[in-house]
């Protein structure tokens, strides 16, 4: 599938690309490869001979690195709108199936469901506005080839609710620094970002766990979604051990990591046929 090839853009490295492929399992994920780009640069041995391939040369990578920051922005919307398509035909599935789920987590659900469907026409204008086509919407399979049942047994159903607003939040920290370029991008990002913050704590309380991730895989969860939760039981942030300082438990919990595009493309690909 074409749009899972748009990632891993690190937000901290200009110089290089990862993709993952699908994994076999949650449990089994890899990046591979690495993606350099080049431009041809017309330079003749006049231009080099006359002082001008200096200039020639900077120009052509003032140029390359601009191509290079709207790939990064536009591949970060791209895998938001992949999250986004996932977490709104999920709601929609389950708000549209009867008896699934009790009547006074119905209204919540509804509306987080429209909160998603938001999401969505936001990240294919903002696609559109860059010249950009939105990737088409991929075909789900909620159950992860007969791993889960969500639509038959509410308890699974939040739980991977819990798994997916946890996703997403991570996902989009982790894409930051590809959309900083565009303020007004930005700005939205941010707030779609803390919109699924939200969606993610409100969902962690409906199974009667705490707001935020906890050490123990993200609280209360099967250890098929470990990968959601990889590297959140970090305590030491800008060389300040938080568990030193307050307890790991603590001192984790008080800062959320980021999931790289590779990561989330691949929890998001197991739920894609």
């Amino acid at each position: 599938m074409n749009i899972l090839k748009i990632l891993d853009i690190l937000s901290d490295d200009a110089l290089y690309t990862k993709t993952s492929s699908r994994s076999e399992g949650l449990s089994q994920m890899s990046s591979i490869g690495k993606k350099t780009a080049a431009v041809a640069l017309p330079l003749g041995l006049g231009a080099f001979m006359s002082g001008n391939a200096k200039a020639e040369t900077k120009t052509a990578t003032s140029a390359e690195s601009l191509a290079f920051k709207k790939d990064a922005l536009t591949d970060a919307l791209q895998l938001a709108l992949i999250l986004e398509y996932l977490e709104d035909e999920y709601y929609t599935i389950g708000t549209n199936t009867a008896g699934l789920i009790p009547s006074a987590d119905l209204v919540v659900f509804q509306q987080i469901r429209k909160h998603e469907t938001a999401h969505v026409a936001f990240l294919k204008a903002a696609l559109t506005s860059l010249g950009v086509t939105p990737g088409a919407k991929p075909t789900f399979d909620f159950t992860a080839n007969g791993v889960f049942t969500p639509f038959t047994n509410y308890q699974q159903f939040l739980t991977l609710a819990q798994a997916f607003e946890d996703t997403g939040v991570r996902a989009y920290k982790g894409q930051a620094g590809n959309v900083m370029g565009n303020k007004t991008i930005l700005q939205a990002a941010l707030q779609i970002h803390s919109v699924e913050a939200r969606h993610a704590s409100q969902v962690r309380r409906m199974r009667m766990n705490k707001g935020w991730i906890e050490l123990n895989n993200g609280g209360n969860m099967p250890t098929a979604t470990d990968p959601v939760y990889a590297g959140e039981e970090v305590t030491t942030q800008a060389g300040f051990n938080t568990g030193t300082a307050f307890g790991n438990e603590a001192g984790s919990a008080s800062f959320d990591e980021i999931l790289t595009g590779s990561q989330a493309t691949a929890i998001a690909s197991l739920f894609i046929d």
